[in-house]
């Protein structure tokens, strides 16, 4: 196991390198003058160019790579052109709101995903069934900032359940965490369905009908832990882009989370935000996955002996 967790350890290496790459030469490729930005408009040839030497954007864009590099690795990602606040230690304010929505909408997609699918699979061709498969292909297919619109204006503004928009106590986190994490429900619960359909029909359940067993111990314990593997996947996936920063449904609810401050900063062309911004996003998403490699060895060993035979 500690052969097959270092292994994938380094071979996160090169992807992180290939992230700082692109984040550094993609943010050089955006339209627009940041100091342009920072004084407005109007402003004088000299503090442009005094600026920009303060900022050492006229460097060769060599010099300012291997800076930002540099940088980089001593966990520095700069500081913002409008406030002048460090980059990190924004991120690192916003980032608890963020694992609070990312955690709180994962746990709705999960349980609501597993029983769906579990519920549909034993009913499987019922009216129920169908039923339950048409609601979750309607969470793939809504768009996330429609389903947020929706909710607000239903259980926010007419009904007056929850608030609307804003940051607080438990009622603020419920309609952005149900819309954040409704399409992975419905993912999760279409794949389950799948999967123990399929398992459904092995000879081991099979033989475990065969001797008696009450069904839900067929089910739970002889049917449930194959699912997993599939549906830890995409849960892995969706939770690391969670994370990494839901820019709209952030937006859409108030929260001050990594996304919506993401989206501020592209507004206002801030640059070493906007940099560091994406390329923390990348590290948490690329760590998440790596997390979620390292589960597969420990659910199926099968996995830990194909890596060890390559």
């Amino acid at each position: 196991m500690i052969q097959y967790t270092i292994k994938r350890i380094f071979q996160t290496i090169p992807v992180l390198l290939g992230v700082i790459v692109i984040t550094f030469i993609l943010m050089y490729m955006i339209p627009g003058d940041p100091v342009v930005s920072m004084v407005g408009e109007r402003y004088d040839e000299q503090t442009i160019k005094k600026l920009r030497e303060e900022l050492k954007l006229d460097d060769p864009l060599p010099v300012q790579f291997i800076d930002y590099v540099s940088n980089v690795f001593q966990g520095n990602f700069g500081k913002s052109f409008i406030t002048g606040e460090p980059v990190m230690q924004a991120l690192l304010v916003k980032l608890p709101n963020t694992i609070i929505l990312a955690v709180t909408a994962m746990v709705f997609a999960i349980i609501s995903g597993l029983a769906m699918g579990m519920f549909a699979s034993v009913n499987r061709g019922s009216f129920l069934d169908k039923v339950t498969m048409f609601l979750a292909l309607a969470g793939i297919s809504t768009p996330v900032f429609w389903m947020g619109i929706l909710f607000i204006l239903v259980f926010g503004v007419y009904l007056k359940w929850l608030p609307p928009t804003g940051f607080g106590g438990v009622e603020y986190i419920v309609l952005p965490a149900i819309t954040l994490g409704i399409r992975s429900a419905a993912y999760i619960a279409r794949l389950s369905r799948a999967a123990m359909i399929e398992i459904l029909e092995q000879d081991y359940i099979r033989t475990a009908r065969m001797k008696k067993l009450p069904e839900w111990k067929v089910l739970f314990k002889h049917g449930f832990p194959n699912i997993l593997i599939p549906v830890i996947t995409l849960i892995g996936t969706d939770f690391g882009s969670y994370l990494s920063g839901a820019v709209l449904t952030e937006s859409i609810f108030g929260w001050p989370g990594i996304g919506r401050f993401a989206l501020e900063a592209i507004l206002k062309r801030d640059f070493p935000v906007i940099q560091g911004t994406v390329l923390f996003m990348a590290i948490v998403f690329i760590f998440v996955n790596l997390f979620v490699d390292i589960c597969y060895g420990f659910i199926d060993p099968r996995i830990r002996m194909e890596n060890k035979n390559d």
